[in-house]
């Protein structure tokens, strides 16, 4: 099959809390790259979430609504085996700064040892965006900073009631 005939869906996927513009970034891209862009919203055991699962993909849907190839999406497990389920071979990951790339590095190389028929597609993160970290928007915030300059406005209303509980 010649590549230009085949339809191209990826999976963007991530814990997304919060949502950021950096993430958004992201989407956006990969809706002019892909034909159709899953965003896959996970929860991390690891990570303690300031927003729900379902809060996320609110947040999510909300703002990806002008992306009419972009759809969102949940899943709990390995990430290769959701992309397999989505009748897909290739995940979207954004890279920001060189830590960055080897966290994902290691975890494109573990997923193409586990299934050798993923590919992972890296794009480079917009220099306004490079230093965001959900992590650090949400310190942040609970030292009461402003973070508009980082996450769309609703997310930060929500995300400074969160803090103040």
């Amino acid at each position: 099959m010649n590549i230009s005939n085949r339809v191209r869906k990826a999976i963007y996927a991530g814990t997304f809390d919060p949502v950021t513009k950096g993430h958004l970034d992201v989407v956006e891209r990969g809706s002019r790259i892909f034909d159709e862009l899953i965003v896959a919203v996970a929860d991390n055991p690891s990570k303690k979430s300031i927003f729900s699962r379902q809060e996320r993909v609110r947040h999510i849907r909300k703002l990806v609504t002008k992306y009419p190839n972009v759809r969102v999406d949940t899943f709990k497990g390995l990430l290769i085996d959701y992309v397999r389920t989505q009748d897909t071979n290739i995940i979207l990951r954004g890279i920001r700064t060189v830590s960055d790339f080897e966290y994902e590095f290691q975890m494109a190389l573990t997923n193409r040892a586990l299934a050798p028929d993923i590919e992972t597609v890296f794009v480079m993160a917009c220099e306004k965006y490079s230093y965001i970290s959900s992590r650090l928007i949400r310190e942040t915030v609970q030292l009461g900073a402003d973070v508009s300059m980082f996450v769309p406005s609703e997310v930060q209303a929500e995300l400074r009631r969160k803090i103040k509980k």
